[in-house]
């Protein structure tokens, strides 16, 4: 089984953009607490509403949760020394703190919660 769940802060806003293909994509770093009072950092990515809700609610600093899958990738560099990277490929997110941006005007049942 591979399932992430999370809670955290958003180090930025998040990055929103619409593939070649037509799908929404946000991504943003999630700030979690780490083992000896440390900061861990992961990148969360997701996809087509979900994104769009991203994109339009959450900003830096926001406190989220969020559920999905880790996501390593591996690269060679130039040099030739092999690289890898975790993202989360997001499936839930729940908003626990905002500072309300996007909620101004939006109809009932257009809210994410």
């Amino acid at each position: 089984m591979n399932q992430c769940v999370l809670s955290g802060n958003l180090g930025a806003d998040p990055e929103f953009f619409v593939s070649a293909e037509g799908t929404a994509v946000a991504s943003f770093n999630l700030a979690f607490p780490a083992p000896k009072k440390k900061t861990g950092w992961l990148r969360v990515v997701a996809f087509h509403k979900l994104a769009e809700t991203v994109e339009r609610y959450l900003h830096k600093g926001a406190k989220v949760a969020v559920v999905g899958s880790l996501d390593q990738h591996k690269w060679t560099t130039e040099e030739g020394a092999t690289k890898n990277s975790f993202q989360l490929i997001c499936q839930a997110i729940d908003f626990i703190k905002t500072d309300g941006r996007g909620f101004e005007g939006a109809p009932e049942d257009d809210l994410p919660f």
